[in-house]
């Protein structure tokens, strides 16, 4: 892991994603259930973060801190690209810290969440250690 490596990851926002995380959440909002006056149907903020969390998982990066900016609505059917930008890293006897910086894009190439990120990647050895 660089300074200025990117990681990117793109999905598109089914009905199904977006009731399952009601469930989970029990956030039962309004505009998460009835559509707008445009026949859309709004998706949960948390849910469009799972973009850059998913590309978090791939790297086994622990996140210490996240700042989130929502910066307009996702709606079910809208494609989202979310690109994450390493801004630091560093290494220590307690494993590589990184920064990052996120954005995510609908299909109109709109941003629709910004953020940056601090936190720990974990190696194989890490996770393990107290299981023998």
């Amino acid at each position: 892991m660089q300074v200025g490596d990117i990681r990117t990851w793109e999905r598109t926002f089914t009905t199904n994603d977006a009731r399952l995380f009601e469930q989970v959440s029990k956030d039962h909002g309004i505009q998460y259930i009835l559509p707008d006056e445009q026949g859309r149907i709004m998706v949960h903020g948390l849910l469009t973060a799972t973009l850059p969390s998913k590309i978090s998982g791939e790297l086994n990066y622990v996140a210490r801190e996240m700042a989130l900016d929502f910066v307009r609505p996702v709606y079910i059917g809208d494609t989202i690209s979310c690109k994450i930008l390493i801004t630091n890293v560093q290494d220590n006897e307690h494993g590589t810290h990184i920064s990052a910086d996120l954005s995510c894009y609908n299909q109109n190439d709109e941003v629709v969440l910004t953020g940056h990120t601090t936190g720990v990647l974990r190696d194989h050895k890490s996770m393990v250690v107290g299981l023998n």
